[in-house]
């Protein structure tokens, strides 16, 4: 499989990190997959924890999704201007009363 890299100076990485964070919303905590409704919420029963996905995993990720959107955004287009330049759009129609 080929590898797409890209270099980010240390001193540029957490601003990076930080601006894919709040501009594609990361939130800093979710819900609680093991959280009971029918118990209080405590500290053993927190409704909401620390989100499990770390700044940089999540960046990466919409790094990719991003790249991945481009191409399925791209094919699409390619795909109907394929369809629209194969379909004979010529017709012929009369007025009988001529």
């Amino acid at each position: 499989m080929a590898e797409f890299k890209i270099e980010i100076a240390d001193a540029d990485v957490n601003r990076v990190l930080q601006s894919l964070a709040v501009n594609y919303r990361r939130p800093d905590q979710v819900h609680n997959p093991e959280f009971d409704a029918s118990q209080p919420i405590s500290q053993d029963n927190p409704e909401m924890i620390d989100n499990p996905e770390s700044i940089a995993q999540f960046g990466n990720r919409m790094v990719r999704e991003f790249i991945s959107g481009n191409v399925t955004a791209y094919e699409i287009r390619l795909a109907k201007e394929q369809a629209t330049n194969s379909v004979d759009t010529n017709i012929t129609i009369n007025d009988p009363a001529v």
